[in-house]
């Protein structure tokens, strides 16, 4: 059994889509372990996204991270980080298959409604980073 972490990003919390989000994971095989809405401190997010740091959208990603709450789960399932991937659909909700978060809920490359681990050395990280493992049922 697979855990993933998904975050739901500020533009997608504000347009009130966080339960249709989540019925997505849930009524494709995910199931929740560990779920939490909070507001990431500017520490917080250039923490998380440090690996990004070098890069030229970095500024923007941290400043688009902590202006509005995010919801933060961990997703456990069978193969768990593709599933989510594919549910969550291409960066650029643009390119995203209809049908997919991306393609549903976002604005932009930018405001992309969701962030899902992309491996699962990275989904340990980005889970600890979260959540305690008392936290995760």
């Amino acid at each position: 059994m697979e855990q993933t972490l998904s975050i739901i990003k500020p533009d997608a919390t504000a347009k009130g889509v966080i339960g249709k989000i989540i019925d997505r994971f849930e009524s494709n095989g995910l199931r929740v372990a560990a779920i939490k809405k909070l507001q990431l401190s500017r520490a917080d997010a250039e923490a998380f996204y440090a690996v990004h740091k070098e890069r030229p959208f970095f500024g923007e990603l941290v400043d688009f991270m902590v202006s509005g709450p995010v919801v933060v789960s961990v997703l456990e399932g069978e193969n768990a980080v593709a599933k989510n991937r594919e549910l969550m659909g291409a960066t650029n909700p643009k390119e995203a298959e209809p049908g997919t978060i991306r393609a549903d809920f976002a604005d932009s490359i930018d405001a992309n409604a969701v962030h899902g681990s992309d491996s699962l050395e990275n989904a340990k990280i980005e889970i600890a980073f979260f959540f305690a493992q008392r936290e995760i049922c």
